[in-house]
């Protein structure tokens, strides 16, 4: 959360003083001598107007200027050279310069102060647009201790307390409530329930818990009432602990170095050597007051105009074009990292998966037929919430078939339903139901159960008509998705909470390379560490708390929309639209921001290596020495033709499923 609330300071920083400075900047330039001898105008013979630009112009470099002069001294103190001690140079030497030209003490071609004015605003306004781009969403935390409920009930003898969960400790009992939040990791001591743990295990199918079983703080009893018994408070519950790991995953991810910063480093020390070179020479020759101005020119004139915005302006545009497409960039790092990735680690359920359980197959006994199994079915579910009623009910409509309306309903947790329908009492369930009624499964379901599906049974007056199979339905856009990135070379591992046989059907529907399967929670993050000591690069893509530490700990982190603030929060980019084909578009768009980067890196570098051995005085033996305004003028054409080749990324067609060719943009 600190890092979080540190990107949104930067933010709001840079850009109140880019605004002031921009304001303040315009009497400056139009104030300078230097700047109207460029331009072709003559000054008014006003008292005090030639004062105007050092004032303003030693305002700016002092305002303006600060945060590049701190991280300037930052840079020094760590002996990391980057681009803040570049600015920081070139704006100081400006301002000395400047002074000393006004004081009448230097050469008056060192008039710099509309060039520092210039300076800082653009510099303010590139580092403004690209702190803007490096505010994560690090609301992941806040997301986590969101699953906590407000209060608890603490029984205390035959009555119960109200207490906050932080006043928990362990061996308090707690009532939880049908519907209601478990406020702190511990053991069933009375009751049962179908638990949904699917904010902290991304599991859809509620668990049966019964007493002595654990549950998790966090997960919700659907249909019963409990009495928990804690185990584990605070810092020491499986929340707490997946927090940690997404905190410090996002910690280290952070150490990375930036690609303009190494090329800010390079262009320091190359205008640094250039500048003690030109006054060395200057001053051999005899001409120290040259060698002055020569060496002053070079530091000012290598400044990074055009690569101060070399990768703001790309980030800008690329995660704004990758949001009307439904792809959310919220770390510039991960996408400049995603067409490095080798292998893509797909969570299953909600990712390559609906999420929610689907009928997938019908089984009707002899002398019946499916829709009738299906219709009966979904009737005597007409009442029940449960996630399985929900499918079988929505598999009849699908079959657009006529449901007869039921009633006398009855749930029982573990065995199933029963309901009066068309005058016969018509039940179903799994094993349990068959075992009450002492009845026996359809000669299917061996193979069903050796698939990891769900089965229930359809019972009308004692007599079994059908097996229902249910499993996590596959997306449709899922084997297009896997598909696509063989053909680009990625390979695709699947990961998941389920058993090893649910894991393997749907690996071998989609064509995926590798399974983990019947991984806990905690231990996710491990498998993709695992991945990475075998020297992959590792995209993770999944949707639920679990997925966090994973999410975070991956070279490149990718969280389904749909799924949890918490994953979204600790992902580096969000798929919103949940369609795991949008892990290509993200590719595309990695691999052509990326060529837009180096391509505006060259053209701001190359305008420095150019200008500055000529405002050395390289070519001054055949009689051309750079002037200031001519270099200048080239500083503003390479802003420009950077600012302009930004823009082409705008022609990158995102949408999932439109193909994997790379946009030549």
């Amino acid at each position: 959360m600190e890092q979080h609330q540190g990107h949104d300071d930067h933010v709001g920083q840079f850009r109140r003083l880019f605004w002031i400075m921009l304001v303040l900047a315009v009497p400056t330039v139009l104030a300078s001598g230097a700047f109207a001898h460029l331009v072709g105008y003559h000054l008014p013979d006003v008292p005090g107007l030639t004062w105007i630009s050092p004032l303003l112009g030693t305002v700016m470099y002092a305002w303006g200027g600060r945060p590049f002069l701190t991280g300037a001294v930052s840079e020094l103190r760590s002996r990391q050279p980057g681009m803040m001690l570049l600015i920081g140079t070139a704006i100081t030497v400006a301002f000395l310069a400047s002074w000393g030209a006004t004081l009448g003490l230097l050469d008056a071609s060192l008039d710099f102060w509309w060039e520092l004015a210039l300076l800082v605003v653009i510099m303010l306004l590139g580092h403004w647009i690209e702190m803007r781009s490096l505010a994560a969403t690090s609301s992941a935390l806040d997301s986590l201790a969101a699953l906590l409920p407000d209060e608890a009930e603490r029984v205390e003898g035959d009555t119960t307390v109200t207490v906050s969960p932080a006043e928990l400790e362990v061996g308090d009992v707690v009532l939880v409530r049908p519907g209601a939040s478990v406020p702190a990791d511990g053991r069933i001591v009375d009751g049962s329930a179908s638990m949904d743990e699917s904010m902290v295990t991304g599991e859809s199918t509620p668990v049966r818990r019964e007493q002595g079983d654990d549950v998790v703080a966090g997960t919700v009893a659907t249909d019963s009432g409990l009495r928990v018994e804690v185990t584990a408070t605070g810092d020491e519950t499986t929340l707490a602990g997946i927090q940690r790991l997404v905190s410090d995953a996002q910690e280290s991810s952070t150490r990375t170095q930036r690609l303009a910063d190494r090329a800010a480093g390079w262009l320091f020390w190359f205008a640094l050597t250039a500048a003690v070179i030109t006054a060395m020479v200057w001053s051999s020759l005899g001409m120290p007051d040259s060698a002055v101005v020569r060496a002053i020119t070079v530091l000012v004139i290598a400044c990074p105009h055009a690569l101060g915005l070399a990768i703001p302006l790309v980030v800008s545009i690329a995660t704004e074009r990758a949001a009307r497409a439904g792809v959310l960039v919220t770390d510039r790092l991960a996408l400049e990292s995603m067409r490095t990735i080798d292998t893509v680690l797909f969570d299953k359920t909600g990712t390559l998966t609906e999420g929610e359980p689907t009928v997938t197959a019908v089984e009707p006994a002899e002398g019946h037929d499916e829709d009738e199994v299906l219709r009966l079915a979904a009737a005597a579910e007409s009442d029940s919430e449960h996630p399985l009623a929900r499918a079988i009910q929505g598999a009849a409509e699908e079959k657009d078939l006529e449901v007869p309306a039921a009633d006398d309903f009855s749930s029982s947790p573990a065995v199933g339903v029963r309901a009066r329908v068309e005058t016969a009492t018509v039940q179903v369930g799994g094993p349990s139901l068959l075992e009450q009624e002492s009845l026996s499964e359809l000669p299917v379901a061996d193979s069903w159960r050796e698939e990891g599906a769900i089965i229930l049974h359809v019972v009308r007056d004692g007599e079994v008509i059908g097996a229902l199979r249910l499993a996590d339905g596959i997306r449709p856009e899922s084997r297009e998705a896997v598909d696509a990135l063989h053909a680009d070379g990625v390979d695709v591992v699947m990961i998941t909470g389920d058993a090893q046989a649910v894991a393997d059907e749907v690996a071998r529907q989609l064509g995926i390379d590798r399974v983990f399967a019947g991984v806990r929670p905690q231990d996710k993050s491990d498998k993709v560490a695992e991945l990475q000591q075998e020297g992959r690069r590792v995209a993770m893509v999944g949707d639920g708390v679990n997925d966090a530490p994973a999410l975070a700990q991956a070279d490149v982190g990718l969280a389904i929309g749909a799924g949890t603030d918490v994953a979204i929060g600790s992902a580096g980019v969000v798929l919103a639209s949940s369609d795991p084909r949008s892990v290509l578009s993200v590719r595309q768009l990695s691999r052509a921001s990326y060529r837009k980067m180096t391509q505006n890196l060259w053209w701001a570098a190359g305008y420095n290596l150019v200008s500055v051995p000529l405002a050395a005085g390289v070519l001054a033996p055949i009689g051309f020495v750079l002037p200031m305004s001519v270099g200048a003028l080239l500083m503003s054409a390479s802003t420009v033709v950077v600012a302009l080749n930004a823009q082409l990324l705008r022609r990158l067609d995102l949408t999932p499923g439109a193909g994997t060719t790379q946009d030549r943009a």
